[in-house]
């Protein structure tokens, strides 16, 4: 006798169906497994796109040891954008004893009565050396004067003197400062910033300024507009980052960063052009937003 289907229960090619369905309930387990699956399996294309220009970023290293040059790099730009993530993503095969990452916090009131400039110069790199800035002396001219933690004179002063004393860095040809603003839209960072306060695990990231930051999007726009306006020279150019999709920002920052020295062995089948989508130089972000102005009547991102 033919077996009958029990009440409540599925074929195999109904569940199958059913995990195929990008509608299916989360609570289906097979559905969920399939999703768990093909994130694992994303993240391992990511992993596997990354890893030719993180061995790139190895020769890099290299070159600059024998050289005895030097790398700048500063992450600044929005909270939840990703500049932490790109910044592990960059050094994660590199070798420890000849690079750093530096991410100063509030300053003592000792260093509040110093140069503002001081403490991030005694963290400058050593001949061979990459340090990589999570947020820099940058701050100045964002979220201190927007959270009201410098003076406006202190704030206009600031950008009235930085790109003359980044000149001074640069000038003697061994060093190279490159400045990333990493841009995210505020309905990705509204959904970020859920995301941390949802998971025990992110909560930690969780800062007063990022707490703030939805309600003082138009003033951080606005901010970053004079930052570009001011801060951005042939010497000493911003490159803005869009980085809605985190593998992208990651990708295209390692692309750009080597691009911007020559080194020994350089890969001839990788590509090091960054996508003009993702990398946007300061100059053209400034019309962009210009056009915004016009358009809206105020800054958009």
């Amino acid at each position: 006798m033919r077996a009958t289907k029990k009440a409540g229960r599925r074929t195999p090619d109904e569940l199958l169906e059913t995990a195929n369905d990008d509608n299916a309930s989360p609570l289906d387990g097979l559905g969920k497994r399939r999703r768990i699956f093909k994130q694992a399996l994303q993240r391992q294309e990511e992993k596997e796109e990354l890893a030719p220009y993180q061995a790139e970023l190895i020769k890099l290293q290299e070159h600059l040891e024998r050289t005895g040059k030097k790398i700048i790099i500063l992450f600044d730009g929005r909270d939840a954008s990703g500049k932490g993530g790109t910044i592990r993503r960059i050094t994660r095969y590199m070798n420890e004893k000849h690079y750093r990452v530096v991410a100063l916090g509030k300053p003592s009131e000792r260093q509040q009565t110093e140069l503002h400039m001081k403490r991030y110069i005694e963290q400058f790199p050593r001949a061979g050396e990459i340090v990589l800035f999570d947020r820099s002396w940058y701050n100045r001219a964002m979220v201190e004067p927007v959270m009201g933690f410098c003076t406006q004179a202190q704030y206009r002063r600031f950008m009235a003197n930085i790109t003359t004393w980044e000149r001074g860095f640069v000038d003697d040809g061994t060093t190279t400062l490159l400045k990333l603003y990493f841009s995210v839209s505020k309905e990705e960072q509204a959904r970020r910033f859920e995301r941390r306060r949802n998971d025990p695990l992110r909560r930690w990231k969780l800062s007063e300024v990022d707490l703030q930051a939805q309600e003082l999007w138009d003033q951080f726009t606005e901010k970053k507009y004079h930052l570009l306006r001011k801060t951005h020279t042939p010497d000493s150019p911003w490159y803005i980052v869009r980085s809605d999709s985190k593998h992208l920002a990651r990708l295209n920052t390692m692309r750009l960063i080597l691009s911007k020295t020559p080194y020994r062995g350089r890969s001839r089948s990788l590509d090091f052009t960054p996508d003009p989508k993702i990398i946007i130089p300061g100059d053209k972000e400034l019309q962009l937003m210009r056009a915004q102005y016009r358009k809206h009547g105020r800054f958009v991102s």
